[in-house]
């Protein structure tokens, strides 16, 4: 889990209700009208822009790869990839059957060089899948935006209603508060949403498609070169490249033809 993640959520939604509950009880911050103009209208935007599939989908992929980070770090792509590298050039193509691969992507490349699939099949295949994989989850960081982006716009169109509502009600003095009530939840709320939890989940996940696919493009690049047999030390080498420069000498070693 990211646990950076968890904590801003735990620590953002911990805050407002902390203020919430210091001078006043956290029921009077309940309003349905409220409730109903934000996640009715941002509902209803987001609805608009984007296809149903594509918000069904989105939704929980993007919450999943908010959530999750991913398990092997590209350090550790470019140590497994030089690995199987030195295992298909003692034992063969054959010898990488026996290697425990826990990235998919990787383990998907691996075998298709272990059942002797030519380069352009590995390549087109891998990259095919690269690109979906990314699609998705770039539409997921693009509907939790648009949401992020709707909220606040649906929380000034509660304020106005609500306002509206109390001018029109002048006269009788008990409506008053309600009516304000309404038009000040509703801004609350949008901002709420907006900036605690749409706009950042958006953010992450851009952060987590830049990271897929350098990683995902290093595993292609390192399983082209195990399918053209390229040595060890030319595969490290090689995807060195994709790691930032600090974490680079501690991998870097003299290639070898």
């Amino acid at each position: 889990m990211d646990i950076a993640t968890a904590l801003g959520f735990a620590l953002g939604i911990g805050t407002v209700l902390l203020l919430m509950v210091m001078d006043g009880d956290v029921s009077m911050f309940v309003d349905k009208h409220a409730a109903i103009v934000i996640f009715g209208g941002s509902t209803a935007a987001t609805l608009i822009r984007f296809p149903l599939s594509t918000i069904i989908h989105g939704l929980p992929m993007g919450m999943k790869f908010a959530f999750n980070l991913r398990r092997i770090t590209a350090h550790d792509l470019v140590e497994q990839i030089s690995h199987l590298a030195d295992v298909a050039r003692k034992q063969g193509p054959i010898g990488l059957e026996k290697e425990v691969i826990e990235d998919t992507f990787l383990a998907k490349g691996i075998r298709y060089v272990a059942d002797g699939y030519d380069s352009d099949f590995i390549r087109d295949n891998l990259e095919r899948d690269r690109d979906n994989f990314l699609t998705h989850l770039e539409e997921g960081s693009k509907v939790y935006r648009a949401i992020g982006d709707c909220a606040p716009a649906f929380g000034m169109v509660g304020t106005l209603i609500g306002m509206v509502q109390m001018f029109a009600n002048m006269s009788d003095a008990s409506k008053l508060g309600p009516f304000m009530a309404v038009a000040l939840l509703a801004t609350l709320y949008g901002a709420v949403i907006s900036n605690i939890v749409c706009l950042p989940l958006a953010d992450k996940l851009h952060g987590r498609l830049i990271d897929e696919e350098i990683n995902r493009s290093l595993i292609i690049d390192g399983v082209l070169m195990i399918r053209d047999s390229k040595s060890p030390g030319v595969v490290r080498e090689m995807l060195l490249a994709y790691l930032p420069e600090h974490k680079r000498d501690e991998l870097a070693e003299p290639a070898t033809a």
